[in-house]
């Protein structure tokens, strides 16, 4: 293998040898001598990096989806994806809502009135529709709308938690659905309290507060209705605290999960395991006891580096994460993250094992 390697960097010196000696100019096609010249300047193209293990084994694709001329990314703090294949990515720009097809290609983008709050993001079908419930913490808002960005309805603050002196108190972060068409709201940049409503939007009761102890929290910034044990149950990112909290459906506090985990944000789930993108530095995966499988991408201390999380491209590796604040997977199992920074990032992991 050697000696071929060496005849073929022999041969390619001979041409462009004889290229500058005039010898085969006349004959060489100007395409054919740049391609040439390019061809033997060149580095060896970069195989792409590879992240995981065993059968959580993924291929990374960097700055996956093309944005056209004029639309940009701020903050990026949401990904889900609809019955189509599309990939939704809410952040902070006019452009809050940004609609890709399974390869990347844009589709189109809407919700302007999101760029300053705009966070959570979760789709629900409901009957043959799919909507979109976005938690925007800057209007004190959660908005339930149309794939298209028509508006449905709008949820202010809880009044009647009495646990508000006014509604800037309210910052809510993220929404989980329970298996009756109930629906929880995590007020995780606010107070810290977890609000549940029934599937018209009416309020139904609220617990938790801001704390360390049992049944309270510390910026409850995800909240998912995980369904891999007997009895679905409510797990919640309780970031500040560095924990995850499993509640009943109806608030009760049932146990804590610490091991393995730094600033979790928020999940996803697929066939028993549970997807936690963790704030510093990495994403990681647990199986249905909560044991670790794997971390991907893991950037330890990267939080520490002067100007996190807002740090210069050329800073950042591909298959190592800075600030993941969001991830999913999708129906063929693989998995988009997306990070909080100013100009936002984006990557696709590609399921190949």
């Amino acid at each position: 293998m050697s000696e071929l390697l060496n005849q073929e960097k022999l041969s390619r010196r001979a041409f462009i040898k004889n290229i500058g000696a005039g010898a085969v100019a006349a004959t060489v096609a100007p395409s054919l001598l740049q391609h040439t010249l390019a061809y033997a300047d060149d580095a060896t193209p970069q195989k792409p990096a590879i992240v995981g293990a065993g059968r959580h084994t993924y291929e990374v694709v960097p700055n996956w989806g093309k944005l056209p001329e004029g639309v940009k990314y701020g903050y990026t703090h949401g990904v889900v994806e609809d019955s189509q294949g599309h990939i939704f990515i809410h952040n902070q720009s006019d452009d809050a809502i940004i609609i890709f097809d399974p390869d990347g290609k844009f589709i189109k983008s809407w919700g302007k009135d999101f760029k300053n709050g705009a966070h959570g993001m979760q789709l629900r079908k409901e009957g043959n529709m799919e909507y979109l419930y976005l938690a925007d913490y800057a209007r004190h808002i959660v908005v339930k709308t149309t794939l298209d960005g028509e508006e449905v309805w709008t949820l202010h603050y809880p009044k009647e938690a009495g646990v508000y002196e006014k509604e800037e108190q309210y910052k809510p972060t993220n929404v989980a659905f329970g298996p009756n068409g109930d629906f929880y709201v995590a007020d995780g940049y606010g107070q810290s309290y977890i609000h549940q409503y029934n599937q018209k939007a009416e309020y139904i009761r609220t617990w938790g507060g801001k704390g360390d102890t049992p049944g309270k929290m510390n910026c409850p910034h995800g909240i998912w209705l995980d369904t891999r044990g007997q009895t679905p149950i409510l797990v919640v990112a309780d970031r500040e605290n560095h924990r995850l909290q499993n509640f009943t459906l109806d608030g009760q506090h049932i146990n804590f999960v610490t091991d393995e985990l730094r600033r979790p944000c928020h999940f996803s789930q697929r066939n028993g395991d549970l997807l936690i993108p963790d704030l510093h530095g990495r994403v990681t995966i647990f199986d249905k006891d909560n044991k670790l499988i794997t971390h991907l991408g893991d950037s330890p201390d990267i939080w520490k580096t002067p100007g996190w999380p807002n740090l210069a491209p050329e800073k950042l590796t591909p298959g190592k994460f800075s600030s993941p604040h969001a991830a999913i997977w999708d129906h063929n199992g693989n998995i988009y993250v997306v990070e909080w920074i100013n100009y936002g990032r984006v990557t696709k992991l590609r399921h190949i094992a």
